[in-house]
């Protein structure tokens, strides 16, 4: 039998780690802790926890909290250590970081069939099947190992995303369909503000709240994914003639001109979901909240997804991995973890958790399993799968990736989202016992 290297213990490497040793298997786990540590990283125990100690709401009815569901069902063990040192934190799920770093580590470090080992892997093993979990800090020679096998065009070393909102939050009785100068298929979503509205957007835009960087983060500012603040503080017009140039725009609610008008991408092909045209922003996501409902048809935007801008290692998914987070070129080698292009803890634990389930099976020769759009995980690599491969963007749970359920009550629809979901996962941990 092939043995099994996952490489990288943070969140996604110990889950997935920790499934395949609680089934039975032997697993050989790196990481390079012990011997150096990552900017980002300030202790050696695993699964640390560097930002936020929140993993988001655990209300049945959000996306979040269905996403806990069915990775509990599925028998995540880092949850199960989650919900052992919660903190409290109204309806999130929130953790003393310490303790569950701790927990995740001993629970590791008294395994059989764990074996740690401190180093930095530099190659893959042709005799192994090997799941990659280094996060988006990989080390250099990870990046060199994976350029060589996939090709250096599919890996992003900048993450640069603009906000992605809920289309059903968004004021259609203020925003509209149009291209510019009436040419084209009228793809984008323009919201559009007159003077006074403009300059009161861009007054709090230059005097928002940023996120303060990391040192290994702060670099020169390329032209080609400027943050919108930075461009704006260049003057008022800076943007004006950037991304919310008006030119060539009509508003159909109103007989002036626009003055600025701010442009949304479709991001999924349902439409649920948008994105705000060249918004890649260091705004904190309060701020973001705050000042981007201050354009006209966003005054009650969702944001599904907050802009970032920082330096992060990802793989272009839709391009580089098969539907299982396989690399296309090489199906021993799995891909789990930030690294992949998922966004937040859960998802990190998730694609760690989804990773070792078919190692499993490609071990046992059996097929693979995958979960339909009708769950939350797997709406989420039906997103990564068919995402745009000339623009790929991380991705996190929201209710925007699943198969669009018909309900105009949001409450309703969304008890339909996680009943829907539920018995999906239910109907096939039945069928895998049987």
């Amino acid at each position: 039998m092939l043995e099994i290297n996952v490489v990288g213990a943070g969140l996604a490497g110990s889950e997935c780690a920790l499934y395949l040793a609680n089934h039975g298997y032997k697993v050989n786990l790196y990481d390079i802790k012990g011997e150096s540590l990552t900017p980002a990283h300030h202790s050696e125990n695993y699964a640390e926890i560097v930002c936020s100690n929140s993993l988001k709401s655990d209300d049945d009815t959000t996306a979040s909290g269905v996403f806990k569901r069915e990775l509990t069902l599925l028998g995540s063990n880092l949850l199960k250590v989650a919900y052992s040192c919660r903190v409290p934190a109204g309806q999130a799920l929130a953790v003393d970081r310490e303790a569950f770093s701790n927990i995740v580590t001993e629970l590791i470090k008294t395994n059989k069939n764990i074996i740690t080992y401190v180093k930095e892997v530099e190659d893959f093993n042709p005799n192994a099947i090997t799941v990659i979990a280094t996060g988006p800090l990989t080390t250099s020679k990870m990046c060199q190992a994976l350029k060589k096998k996939i090709g250096e065009d599919f890996l992003y070393f900048y993450d640069a995303a603009s906000p992605i909102i809920n289309a059903e939050s968004i004021d259609m009785t203020k925003a509209f369909f149009a291209s510019r100068y009436d040419k084209g298929d009228a793809d984008y979503l323009n919201c559009a503000m007159d003077k006074d509205e403009y300059l009161r957007f861009y007054n709090e835009l230059i005097n928002a709240k940023t996120v303060e960087l990391h040192e290994f983060e702060k670099k020169n500012i390329f032209e080609s994914c400027m943050p919108i603040e930075i461009m704006a503080k260049r003057g008022t017009d800076a943007i004006r003639f950037g991304p919310l140039k008006p030119v060539g725009i009509k508003n159909p609610h109103k007989e002036n001109r626009p003055y600025a008008v701010v442009q949304l991408r479709k991001e999924n092909n349902y439409a649920t979901m948008y994105n705000m045209v060249g918004f890649q922003t260091n705004l904190t996501f309060p701020e973001q909240r705050r000042v981007f409902r201050l354009i006209p048809g966003l005054e009650n935007a969702e944001f599904l997804r907050y802009g970032v801008m920082h330096t992060n290692h990802y793989i272009n998914y839709p391009r580089a991995l098969d539907k299982y987070s396989r690399l296309k070129v090489d199906n021993n080698i799995y891909i789990a973890g930030q690294l992949s292009g998922v966004e937040g803890y859960v998802e990190s634990i998730a694609s760690g958790l989804y990773c070792a389930i078919n190692v499993i099976r490609q071990i046992e020769g059996k097929e693979l399993l995958s979960f339909s759009a009708d769950t939350i995980i797997g709406g989420l690599y039906n997103y990564l799968v068919n995402a745009n491969t000339d623009n790929f963007q991380p991705i996190n749970a929201n209710f925007g990736i699943l198969n669009p359920i018909k309900e105009r009550d949001k409450v309703k629809r969304n008890v339909m989202y996680r009943d829907r979901a539920i018995n999906e996962i239910k109907t096939i941990l039945k069928e895998l016992k049987e």
